[in-house]
């Protein structure tokens, strides 16, 4: 009986360790690689981050941002709450110089609910 014990104690102690495993991640996102648009007379650079689709989550934001590369500073981030798209647009725009585009979306998932963020990128574009 003992040695019954020892093996059922052992199996579910295997069990818990295989259902703590990260599953796939609760929604998807998509990501645009920079462009130039025209925003109120100038060139800007934009790009945006839109959910894709969520398996039994909630999606409660997106962030977009634009990076100058080679730059100091952080670059220019936007940010949306619930299903809406996030889009930045960086200014000034420097013809023929590199951007860099990156993201992160973050939806709730699992019962109680917890927050799970994803990054995206980085997308790369010499404009």
């Amino acid at each position: 009986m003992v040695l019954t014990a020892a093996v059922a104690l052992a199996l579910s102690g295997t069990a818990a360790v295989a259902h703590a495993e990260p599953g796939p991640l609760p929604c998807s996102y998509t990501l645009s690689p920079p462009k130039v648009v025209p925003l109120s007379g100038t060139n800007a650079v934009t790009t945006t981050l839109s959910p894709a689709g969520c398996d039994r989550s909630v999606a409660y934001m997106t962030v977009a941002c634009v990076q100058l590369q080679g730059s100091d500073g952080p670059g220019q981030c936007a940010q949306q709450n619930g299903i809406l798209t996030a889009q930045v647009f960086y200014q000034p725009y420097r013809p023929g110089a590199t951007y860099i585009a990156t993201g992160r979306g973050c939806a709730t998932t699992g019962n109680p609910p917890q927050p799970v963020c994803q990054p995206m990128g980085p997308l790369t574009a010499t404009l």
